[in-house]
């Protein structure tokens, strides 16, 4: 069985959920994955003091909304108390406000080279460097030093490049698109539960889920596209359709939901460029001739527009 925690290494509750993940699996034989998920994407590239950072109105805000008729202290405390209770510090808690997008690619990269037992024990410097020994793990000679502990030695040489950066990028979306919203999420097949749930609420979900549905990669690929243009993220979209327009070229499903995704991102020559010939292909296809219309009227060619939108509506009335 393989487990996936979507989470995010600057997140209290990742390193709660591991523990308690921990305590639920105990003669469970299962692969954890760790999966990347941002709490902060706003973090500065450069790390900077969370005192300071919490001196921001904005930032001041946004903490409020996490544990509302709590102060940001009085919520760090609360969160302190049951990171004691699961045997974390003390000393608890984070130093730095640091961006986590190259720890997220340490974990990637990790998993890749070593599989899960060496992401696993990455996993766990990582968070402990961050929430019990004050360390920056912004800072990737940071990183890099965590990883020769955990026998990864290779890891500071590769975030020294950009080994894992497209990648991790790419799972973000897919989280997006799986409708990751919290961290962290445990997720089994097609099922997910979400937040740092206790060890019985845990083992109970991971004992009740199944394999998930058989599907082809490609055609999950093309439903998290769907999903992230059902989102509003069409430049998302076209991410993860560009190995599969690479591909099948001529797939129809993969054009039409490239189309979407150029006509929405305002791609119009592009978009125009592939439902024209969406249409050439197939005259009878009613969805391409009402896309090829829009875009065609976005695009200010209105009497062409007119024509292909009356014939879409004419073999599709929902269309009209």
């Amino acid at each position: 069985m393989r487990i996936e925690i979507w989470a995010d290494v600057v997140c209290p509750w990742a390193y709660v959920g591991k523990r308690r993940l921990e305590h639920a699996l105990a003669g469970v034989d299962a692969e954890v994955v760790w999966r990347p998920y941002r709490i902060d994407p706003t973090a500065p590239e450069s790390s900077v003091l969370l005192d300071e950072a919490l001196r921001d109105p904005a930032a001041d805000e946004a903490l409020r909304g996490c544990a509302p008729g709590l102060t940001p202290a009085q919520n760090r405390a609360r969160v302190a108390d049951i990171a004691a209770a699961e045997g974390l510090g003390p000393p608890w808690g984070a130093v730095w406000r640091a961006n986590s997008h190259h720890a997220h690619r340490l974990l990637h990269l990790a998993y890749e080279h070593g599989g899960a037992a060496l992401q696993d024990d990455v996993a766990e410097r990582v968070l402990r460097a961050h929430f019990v020994e004050g360390a920056n793990i912004g800072d990737r000679r940071t990183l890099g030093d965590l990883a020769a502990r955990a026998g990864f030695a290779a890891g500071a040489t590769l975030l020294a490049g950009d080994a894992g950066d497209r990648e991790v990028r790419e799972l973000l979306l897919v989280g997006k698109a799986r409708g990751i919203v919290t961290s962290p999420t445990y997720v089994v097949g097609d099922r997910a539960l979400a937040g740092a749930q206790s060890p019985e609420a845990i083992a109970a979900f991971v004992g009740a889920a199944g394999p998930g549905r058989d599907m082809p990669p490609e055609v999950r690929r093309l439903r998290w596209a769907e999903s992230l243009l059902d989102q509003r993220d069409p430049l998302g979209a076209l991410t993860l359709l560009r190995p599969l327009l690479a591909e099948y070229p001529d797939d129809p499903n993969v054009r039409r939901l490239a189309a979407r995704g150029y006509y929405h991102s305002a791609q119009l020559s592009r978009a125009l460029d592939v439902l024209e010939r969406l249409v050439a292909d197939a005259p009878d296809d009613s969805y391409a001739r009402l896309m090829l219309g829009k875009t065609l009227r976005r695009a200010g060619r209105h009497d062409e527009a007119g024509t292909h939108l009356r014939i879409a509506a004419a073999m599709t009335p929902a269309y009209g």
